[in-house]
Protein backbone atom coordinates (compact mmCIF):
# COMPACT_ATOMS: atom_id res chain seq x y z
CA UNK A 1 0.00 0.00 0.00
CA UNK A 2 3.03 2.05 -0.42
CA UNK A 3 1.41 4.23 -3.54
CA UNK A 4 -1.44 5.65 -1.48
CA UNK A 5 -1.40 8.59 -0.95
CA UNK A 6 -0.97 9.46 2.99
CA UNK A 7 -2.42 12.20 5.58
CA UNK A 8 -2.21 13.05 9.04
CA UNK A 9 -5.10 12.71 10.65
CA UNK A 10 -6.24 14.87 14.18
CA UNK A 11 -5.15 12.06 16.35
CA UNK A 12 -1.66 11.70 14.54
CA UNK A 13 -1.91 8.54 12.95
CA UNK A 14 -1.52 8.49 9.20
CA UNK A 15 -3.99 7.63 6.61
CA UNK A 16 -4.19 7.68 2.81
CA UNK A 17 -6.57 9.05 1.18
CA UNK A 18 -6.75 6.79 -1.63
CA UNK A 19 -6.96 2.99 -2.05
CA UNK A 20 -3.46 1.40 -3.47
CA UNK A 21 -4.06 -0.14 -7.30
CA UNK A 22 -4.22 -3.37 -5.79
CA UNK A 23 -7.68 -2.78 -3.75
CA UNK A 24 -9.27 -0.34 -6.77
CA UNK A 25 -8.63 -4.79 -8.29
CA UNK A 26 -10.07 -5.81 -5.17
CA UNK A 27 -12.95 -3.49 -5.67
CA UNK A 28 -14.66 -5.06 -8.41
CA UNK A 29 -14.84 -8.47 -6.57
CA UNK A 30 -17.49 -8.85 -4.64
CA UNK A 31 -16.82 -7.75 -0.92
CA UNK A 32 -15.34 -9.86 1.56
CA UNK A 33 -15.47 -7.26 4.22
CA UNK A 34 -18.09 -5.24 5.93
CA UNK A 35 -17.36 -2.33 8.29
CA UNK A 36 -20.23 -1.11 10.01
CA UNK A 37 -20.35 2.20 12.10
CA UNK A 38 -23.38 3.63 13.96
CA UNK A 39 -24.99 3.66 17.61
CA UNK A 40 -28.33 2.37 18.57
CA UNK A 41 -30.06 2.28 15.12
CA UNK A 42 -27.09 -0.03 14.18
CA UNK A 43 -27.02 -2.12 17.22
CA UNK A 44 -30.65 -3.27 16.89
CA UNK A 45 -29.90 -4.04 12.94
CA UNK A 46 -26.89 -5.93 13.51
CA UNK A 47 -27.85 -9.37 12.64
CA UNK A 48 -29.69 -7.90 9.43
CA UNK A 49 -26.68 -6.63 8.35
CA UNK A 50 -24.58 -9.69 9.60
CA UNK A 51 -27.17 -12.19 7.97
CA UNK A 52 -27.36 -9.87 4.97
CA UNK A 53 -23.92 -9.88 4.12
CA UNK A 54 -23.43 -13.75 4.68
CA UNK A 55 -26.57 -13.96 2.43
CA UNK A 56 -24.94 -12.18 -0.79
CA UNK A 57 -21.11 -12.83 0.27
CA UNK A 58 -20.99 -16.41 1.55
CA UNK A 59 -19.59 -17.86 5.10
CA UNK A 60 -16.71 -16.08 4.90
CA UNK A 61 -17.53 -12.78 5.41
CA UNK A 62 -15.98 -10.31 7.83
CA UNK A 63 -17.85 -7.96 9.64
CA UNK A 64 -15.94 -5.27 11.66
CA UNK A 65 -18.22 -2.83 14.05
CA UNK A 66 -18.13 -0.06 16.12
CA UNK A 67 -21.63 0.52 17.42
CA UNK A 68 -23.77 0.48 21.08
CA UNK A 69 -26.39 2.86 22.71
CA UNK A 70 -25.67 6.32 22.47
CA UNK A 71 -22.05 5.95 20.77
CA UNK A 72 -20.49 8.97 19.46
CA UNK A 73 -18.15 9.46 16.67
CA UNK A 74 -15.46 11.31 18.68
CA UNK A 75 -16.39 11.24 22.54
CA UNK A 76 -16.62 8.57 25.22
CA UNK A 77 -20.50 8.15 25.41
CA UNK A 78 -22.45 7.04 28.32
CA UNK A 79 -25.47 4.39 28.21
CA UNK A 80 -27.11 3.65 31.58
CA UNK A 81 -23.91 2.01 33.58
CA UNK A 82 -22.32 1.11 30.62
CA UNK A 83 -19.56 3.98 28.70
CA UNK A 84 -17.66 3.39 24.81
CA UNK A 85 -15.00 5.66 23.96
CA UNK A 86 -15.55 7.16 20.94
CA UNK A 87 -15.13 5.70 17.76
CA UNK A 88 -12.73 7.75 16.69
CA UNK A 89 -10.99 6.54 19.39
CA UNK A 90 -11.78 2.21 19.25
CA UNK A 91 -9.68 -0.06 18.34
CA UNK A 92 -11.48 -1.01 14.57
CA UNK A 93 -8.95 0.95 12.93
CA UNK A 94 -5.97 -0.88 14.68
CA UNK A 95 -7.81 -3.90 13.46
CA UNK A 96 -8.06 -2.82 9.91
CA UNK A 97 -4.74 -1.87 9.53
CA UNK A 98 -3.42 -5.24 10.71
CA UNK A 99 -5.83 -7.19 8.57
CA UNK A 100 -4.88 -7.96 4.36
CA UNK A 101 -6.95 -5.71 1.67
CA UNK A 102 -9.91 -7.24 0.51
CA UNK A 103 -12.89 -5.66 -1.03
CA UNK A 104 -14.65 -4.06 1.47
CA UNK A 105 -17.87 -1.94 2.01
CA UNK A 106 -18.36 0.58 4.97
CA UNK A 107 -21.38 1.83 5.98
CA UNK A 108 -21.39 5.40 8.27
CA UNK A 109 -24.84 5.56 10.18
CA UNK A 110 -26.50 7.17 13.28
CA UNK A 111 -24.19 10.67 12.79
CA UNK A 112 -26.70 13.15 14.49
CA UNK A 113 -26.03 11.55 18.54
CA UNK A 114 -23.52 14.22 18.99
CA UNK A 115 -25.55 17.12 18.28
CA UNK A 116 -28.09 16.06 20.83
CA UNK A 117 -24.58 15.57 23.47
CA UNK A 118 -24.03 19.52 22.61
CA UNK A 119 -21.00 19.15 20.30
CA UNK A 120 -20.98 21.58 17.25
CA UNK A 121 -22.23 20.67 14.01
CA UNK A 122 -18.83 21.86 12.52
CA UNK A 123 -16.87 19.50 14.86
CA UNK A 124 -19.65 16.71 14.65
CA UNK A 125 -18.73 17.10 10.63
CA UNK A 126 -15.45 17.62 11.23
CA UNK A 127 -15.27 13.55 13.03
CA UNK A 128 -17.33 12.51 10.18
CA UNK A 129 -14.84 13.56 7.98
CA UNK A 130 -11.83 12.23 10.10
CA UNK A 131 -13.77 8.35 9.60
CA UNK A 132 -14.59 8.96 5.82
CA UNK A 133 -10.92 10.11 5.63
CA UNK A 134 -9.42 6.62 7.62
CA UNK A 135 -12.02 4.72 5.50
CA UNK A 136 -10.49 6.00 2.48
CA UNK A 137 -7.81 3.95 3.22
CA UNK A 138 -9.07 0.52 2.66
CA UNK A 139 -12.52 1.30 0.33
CA UNK A 140 -13.96 4.14 -1.81
CA UNK A 141 -17.16 1.57 -1.46
CA UNK A 142 -18.66 3.63 1.86
CA UNK A 143 -22.19 4.25 2.63
CA UNK A 144 -23.40 7.43 4.28
CA UNK A 145 -26.66 7.95 5.95
CA UNK A 146 -28.24 11.26 6.33
CA UNK A 147 -30.54 12.40 9.12
CA UNK A 148 -33.97 11.46 9.58
CA UNK A 149 -35.06 15.19 9.28
CA UNK A 150 -38.50 14.56 7.81
CA UNK A 151 -39.66 12.35 10.74
CA UNK A 152 -38.19 15.22 12.97
CA UNK A 153 -40.45 17.74 11.36
CA UNK A 154 -43.43 15.58 12.28
CA UNK A 155 -42.43 15.79 15.99
CA UNK A 156 -44.70 18.51 18.37
CA UNK A 157 -42.72 20.57 20.93
CA UNK A 158 -44.06 18.57 23.94
CA UNK A 159 -43.37 15.27 22.34
CA UNK A 160 -39.81 16.72 21.82
CA UNK A 161 -39.51 17.07 25.52
CA UNK A 162 -40.82 14.06 26.39
CA UNK A 163 -38.79 12.37 23.91
CA UNK A 164 -35.34 14.31 25.27
CA UNK A 165 -36.13 13.47 28.82
CA UNK A 166 -36.49 9.43 28.21
CA UNK A 167 -33.47 9.03 25.55
CA UNK A 168 -30.99 12.37 26.07
CA UNK A 169 -32.15 13.86 29.95
CA UNK A 170 -28.65 15.25 29.97
CA UNK A 171 -29.43 17.39 26.42
CA UNK A 172 -30.58 21.27 27.35
CA UNK A 173 -31.43 21.92 23.51
CA UNK A 174 -34.97 23.26 22.71
CA UNK A 175 -37.19 22.08 19.69
CA UNK A 176 -36.11 24.74 17.33
CA UNK A 177 -32.56 24.61 18.20
CA UNK A 178 -32.32 20.63 17.60
CA UNK A 179 -34.05 21.12 14.46
CA UNK A 180 -31.78 23.75 13.21
CA UNK A 181 -28.79 22.23 13.83
CA UNK A 182 -30.08 18.81 12.33
CA UNK A 183 -30.86 21.04 9.04
CA UNK A 184 -27.18 22.35 9.48
CA UNK A 185 -25.73 18.84 9.84
CA UNK A 186 -27.28 17.08 7.05
CA UNK A 187 -26.34 20.16 4.62
CA UNK A 188 -22.69 19.28 6.08
CA UNK A 189 -23.09 15.49 5.16
CA UNK A 190 -24.40 16.00 1.82
CA UNK A 191 -21.36 18.36 1.01
CA UNK A 192 -18.91 15.40 2.59
CA UNK A 193 -20.58 12.90 0.57
CA UNK A 194 -20.08 14.41 -2.54
CA UNK A 195 -16.09 15.42 -1.30
CA UNK A 196 -15.45 12.07 -0.92
CA UNK A 197 -17.84 10.90 -3.24
CA UNK A 198 -20.01 8.22 -1.19
CA UNK A 199 -23.36 6.96 -1.36
CA UNK A 200 -25.40 8.71 0.20
CA UNK A 201 -28.55 6.97 1.40
CA UNK A 202 -31.74 9.08 2.77
CA UNK A 203 -33.66 7.86 5.28
CA UNK A 204 -37.22 6.76 4.30
CA UNK A 205 -39.53 8.54 6.85
CA UNK A 206 -41.91 5.08 6.69
CA UNK A 207 -39.48 3.48 8.38
CA UNK A 208 -40.07 5.74 12.00
CA UNK A 209 -42.76 6.25 14.19
CA UNK A 210 -43.23 8.35 17.87
CA UNK A 211 -39.52 7.96 17.67
CA UNK A 212 -38.05 10.13 15.70
CA UNK A 213 -34.63 8.92 15.25
CA UNK A 214 -35.12 5.30 16.02
CA UNK A 215 -36.24 2.65 13.05
CA UNK A 216 -39.49 0.43 14.07
CA UNK A 217 -38.49 -3.31 14.86
CA UNK A 218 -41.30 -3.57 12.27
CA UNK A 219 -38.96 -1.93 9.51
CA UNK A 220 -35.43 -3.30 10.89
CA UNK A 221 -34.68 -5.82 8.39
CA UNK A 222 -36.09 -3.26 4.66
CA UNK A 223 -34.23 -0.27 6.75
CA UNK A 224 -30.67 -2.09 6.88
CA UNK A 225 -31.24 -3.99 3.99
CA UNK A 226 -31.15 -0.68 1.91
CA UNK A 227 -28.74 0.80 3.70
CA UNK A 228 -26.57 -2.38 2.74
CA UNK A 229 -27.33 -2.16 -0.12
CA UNK A 230 -27.53 -5.89 -0.49
CA UNK A 231 -31.47 -8.02 0.06
CA UNK A 232 -30.72 -11.08 2.62
CA UNK A 233 -32.06 -14.31 0.99
CA UNK A 234 -31.90 -15.73 4.81
CA UNK A 235 -35.69 -16.10 6.05
CA UNK A 236 -35.94 -14.25 9.56
CA UNK A 237 -36.59 -17.58 12.04
CA UNK A 238 -36.21 -18.69 15.43
CA UNK A 239 -32.30 -18.93 14.69
CA UNK A 240 -32.14 -15.58 13.95
CA UNK A 241 -33.41 -14.56 16.68
CA UNK A 242 -30.98 -16.72 18.52
CA UNK A 243 -28.05 -14.91 16.52
CA UNK A 244 -29.60 -11.86 17.08
CA UNK A 245 -29.61 -12.12 20.83
CA UNK A 246 -25.86 -13.30 20.80
CA UNK A 247 -25.06 -10.23 18.75
CA UNK A 248 -26.43 -8.04 21.26
CA UNK A 249 -24.95 -9.26 24.05
CA UNK A 250 -21.49 -9.71 22.62
CA UNK A 251 -18.65 -8.12 24.66
CA UNK A 252 -17.30 -5.45 22.17
CA UNK A 253 -13.14 -4.57 22.73
CA UNK A 254 -13.39 -2.16 25.34
CA UNK A 255 -16.23 -0.90 27.60
CA UNK A 256 -16.69 0.27 30.88
CA UNK A 257 -19.17 -0.90 33.41
CA UNK A 258 -20.09 1.10 36.62
CA UNK A 259 -16.40 2.71 36.16
CA UNK A 260 -14.70 -0.69 35.78
CA UNK A 261 -12.74 -1.46 32.46
CA UNK A 262 -13.49 -4.53 30.43
CA UNK A 263 -11.21 -5.75 28.01
CA UNK A 264 -11.65 -8.15 25.40
CA UNK A 265 -10.12 -8.90 22.42
CA UNK A 266 -11.39 -9.36 19.45
CA UNK A 267 -10.01 -12.53 17.52
CA UNK A 268 -13.08 -12.76 15.37
CA UNK A 269 -16.03 -14.86 16.77
CA UNK A 270 -17.55 -17.13 13.77
CA UNK A 271 -21.32 -17.81 13.73
CA UNK A 272 -22.97 -21.25 13.40
CA UNK A 273 -24.62 -19.70 10.43
CA UNK A 274 -21.32 -17.97 9.06
CA UNK A 275 -19.24 -15.01 8.75
CA UNK A 276 -16.89 -13.71 11.10
CA UNK A 277 -17.54 -10.47 13.77
CA UNK A 278 -14.83 -8.09 15.70
CA UNK A 279 -17.17 -5.29 17.97
CA UNK A 280 -15.32 -2.14 18.86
Amino acid sequence: MADAAPVRSGDGSRFPLRPSNALKTLMASDVARVVALGASNLTRGFQTIVSAARSVWGADVEVLAALGHGRSYGAPSRFIVRTLPSILKSGLWNELERRPPVATRGLVTDVGNDILYGFTVERTLSWVEEVLIRLGRVTKDIVLTDLPLASVYLLSHTKFLAFRSIFLPSCRLTHGQAIERAERLNEGLLKLSAAYDTKLIQLDPSWYGFDPIHVRPSRWRPAWQQILGEQSLEPFDGRSMVESLKLYVMRPERRWIFGIEQVTPQSGVSLRSGGQVWLY
